[in-house]
């Protein structure tokens, strides 16, 4: 059924004259009588008694015309939604993140200014690691994500850095390099941490913090000694925490496992860093996900050392 014969029978209804409604519609009479009857062939009832002075309503019409008023008012519903959807101000933005990228404060900051300047949107947050993010993305599970250093970068997807931050030792608080240093601790060496057992968060083979950090260590000749690989920074904190070994994280991380865990700056660390990186999708036509990476662009641009 389509809506215009919808609101020619409102019309007629609410003005019970076939003229007058036809003036309010802006049409000639005749075809609005030809339409009626059309719609009263269409359904298989009679919606109105016609009179001398005008038509009135059926018993069947006044049913009808609870229908169809809901039907219209649902139909402007939809096209005020679709009207907020097409502005960006409604929808659904899917969000992922690791768990340092979420340890950082831009990220939480971030998130509460877009549901500011966009309370009508649906966020879907889901933490997971780099690898499976990037999965997610490029599969269109996702619309945009935030993680730190990429483990791969599909055709698809663009990889923009916001922020860097610099990267710390985490060490059990009762660890003996942790007892030997005071409160203005001077850095650890690398050589000092190869000594020890390293924990990585990192999928084997692939690019990332944990694999640069290899690679400083190979070029400085130094064998560092791995003792486990996880998938994600915080099952790596628990590790250091549990005294499993020690590892290197982004100075964000530092208010995790205080009581367990003591944090240092790396000594010749060269150019390693953590950055906060932003994985999007190209051509990406969610107006949500344009928003949003746009305001995390202005948001960097504006703290830069956030």
């Amino acid at each position: 059924m389509e809506i215009r014969p919808l609101r020619y029978f409102v019309a007629v209804a609410e003005t019970g004259h076939m003229t007058r409604a036809a003036e309010q519609l802006g049409i000639q009479q005749p075809p609005l009588s030809l339409a009626i009857k059309a719609l009263e062939r269409e359904l298989g009832v009679l919606l109105f008694r016609r009179h001398p002075r005008g038509v009135a309503l059926t018993d069947a019409g006044r049913l009808f015309q609870v229908e169809a008023l809901r039907m219209l008012q649902d139909m402007e519903a939809m096209k005020q939604r679709m009207a907020r959807v097409a502005s960006g101000q409604a929808g659904t933005l899917a969000v992922g993140f690791t768990s340092s990228a979420a340890a950082h404060r831009f990220v939480p900051e971030a998130l509460r200014a877009f549901r500011r300047e966009h309370p009508g949107v649906a966020l879907q947050l889901r933490e997971n690691n780099a690898a499976e993010l990037t999965e997610a993305l490029a599969a269109g599970r996702l619309h945009c994500g935030l993680l730190r250093v990429p483990v791969a970068r599909p055709e698809n997807l663009l990889f923009e850095t916001l922020l860097r931050e610099p990267v710390l030792v985490a060490m059990p608080s009762d660890h003996r390099f942790a007892l030997a240093r005071s409160k203005a601790s001077r850095p650890l060496p690398l050589a000092r941490l190869c000594e020890e057992g390293i924990i990585l968060v990192r999928r084997p083979g692939a690019p990332g913090l944990y694999a640069e950090l290899l690679a400083l260590c190979h070029a400085k000749g130094l064998r560092p000694r791995v003792v486990a690989e996880v998938d994600r920074m915080m099952t790596n904190l628990n590790l250091v925490a549990a005294g499993v070994g020690l590892s290197v994280v982004p100075a964000s991380m530092t208010g995790v496992h205080a009581h367990a865990i003591a944090y240092a700056r790396l000594a010749d660390g060269g150019q390693l860093d953590a950055p906060l990186t932003l994985v999007s999708r190209l051509e990406e036509d969610n107006l949500p996900a344009q928003h949003f990476a746009a305001l995390l662009r202005r948001l960097a641009h504006e703290n830069p050392g956030s």
